[in-house]
């Protein structure tokens, strides 16, 4: 069965900042380089197809955690990094937000006369995917963005999402092309969105008397039937509280990033002299590699790799991300040339997370590790669209009574 599921993703506004624009691409390239290495374009086409994974992949990245910015911000990083590498990765990105996304079948055709691909069947795959998201599903929302991600086998997966004005909303849709058996009946590999209620859903299989009613009656009497979509429904901003998160997932990256016992077996693993802070966002980006479908169910909880742009759950910490890029592209590099290496210590570091997550009770207060973050900010390089993080203000002291007040 596909997996349908959706959050809400309010409409955010303006633009990524050049700091985080460059390591946006710099750390998805990365991540894409380990999961074709490890497991081959078409898992990386299966993840993208998968809202959960890509929402958890956005967040690792360092965007707010479900602003609709998310989708645009994660594909124009992706396509800028993945594109120039098609040769080591068997993957290319088409489309884009609004403009780019109409020149989605010019780049289909000519990426198709490059590697003997069926570009017009592409190029039908990516107008339909538009057409029945547009049109067959009267939900309120109008596509803005279109990204077709495709691998050099002909496997491909559609990223797109519209916007409802008024609602200040966005939908976001997946599809698969490995999924996929009809365009019309029950195509996607999930919606994401808010849910408003019952819409007009033509794409749904139930709705097959209805699509066979507006052919044969189309000038007389469209014979329309209206289907319920479900929805799983997540906050109304992005601030991340504790319902958002799995605290014990997130305990136990936290107890292997902080607990002294894990702390000197890490650094020696990974780099010398890399820091905890290090660990934690490391183990998160891991997850994101090795982590199974269960695993994404609670995306904010990637938030707590790289922060957010906004400041939620705190700001991006620079020093850190810097840390998470320059060690997972060595991990990379080191496997490409050492194949038995097959990216062996981030694999390590997951499996270690998942043991703790097991065996033990770690802490996972998400209130007080924002808290923690968000205090120590300055000193991990801290930044958001404000400006660079400060110093907390000193507590005010009081003085000591003595036995003469």
């Amino acid at each position: 069965m596909k997996r349908s599921g959706t959050a809400d993703l309010p409409l955010h506004y303006g633009h990524v900042p050049e700091w985080l624009h460059t390591r946006m691409t710099s750390i998805g390239r990365e991540i894409i380089r380990a999961l074709a290495l490890e497991f081959g374009p078409a898992e990386v086409i299966r993840r993208m197809s998968d809202p959960f994974w890509f929402q958890a992949l956005g967040c690792v990245m360092g965007m707010d955690w479900h602003s609709s910015g998310i989708t645009t911000s994660v594909m124009g990083a992706l396509k800028r990094a993945i594109n120039p590498m098609f040769d080591e990765l068997g993957l290319f990105i088409c489309g884009g937000r609004g403009r780019h996304s109409l020149q989605t079948p010019n780049e289909l055709l000519a990426f198709s006369e490059k590697t003997g691909l069926d570009g017009t069947g592409l190029v039908r795959a990516s107008k339909l995917s538009a057409k029945v998201d547009n049109t067959c599903i009267d939900d309120g929302f109008s596509l803005y963005l279109h990204s077709f991600i495709v691998s050099r086998n002909g496997e491909w997966a559609v990223v797109q999402q519209g916007m409802n004005t008024d609602r200040k909303r966005a939908r976001r849709y997946h599809w698969h092309s490995a999924t996929l058996t009809s365009f019309v009946d029950d195509p996607h590999a999930a919606v994401i969105g808010q849910n408003l209620g019952r819409i007009m859903n033509l794409s749904d299989s139930r709705a097959n008397d209805n699509r066979s009613g507006i052919v044969e009656f189309l000038s007389l009497h469209p014979n329309r039937q209206k289907k319920e979509m479900r929805y799983l429904t997540l906050g109304p901003d992005h601030a991340i509280r504790q319902r958002n998160v799995d605290s014990k997932r997130l305990g136990a990256v936290m107890t292997l990033a902080y607990e002294q016992q894990y702390r000197n077996f890490i650094d020696a693993l990974l780099l010398p002299g890399m820091g905890p802070r290090t660990v934690q966002s490391l183990a998160l980006v891991s997850e994101v590699i090795y982590g199974g479908p269960s695993r994404f169910s609670d995306p904010a909880r990637f938030a707590f790799a790289h922060g957010g742009k906004d400041g939620h759950p705190f700001p991006v910490p620079l020093k850190v991300y810097d840390e998470s890029i320059a060690t997972l592209r060595n991990a990379v590099n080191a496997a490409r040339i050492d194949r038995s290496e097959k990216l062996r210590s981030l694999n390590v570091l997951h499996r270690m997370a998942l043991s703790i997550e097991k065996n033990r009770s770690p802490f996972g207060d998400v209130d007080k590790i924002i808290t923690f973050e968000r205090e120590q900010s300055h000193r991990f390089g801290g930044m958001t669209v404000e400006g660079p993080s400060k110093p907390p203000l000193p507590k005010p002291q009081t003085r000591q009574m003595s036995l003469f007040d």
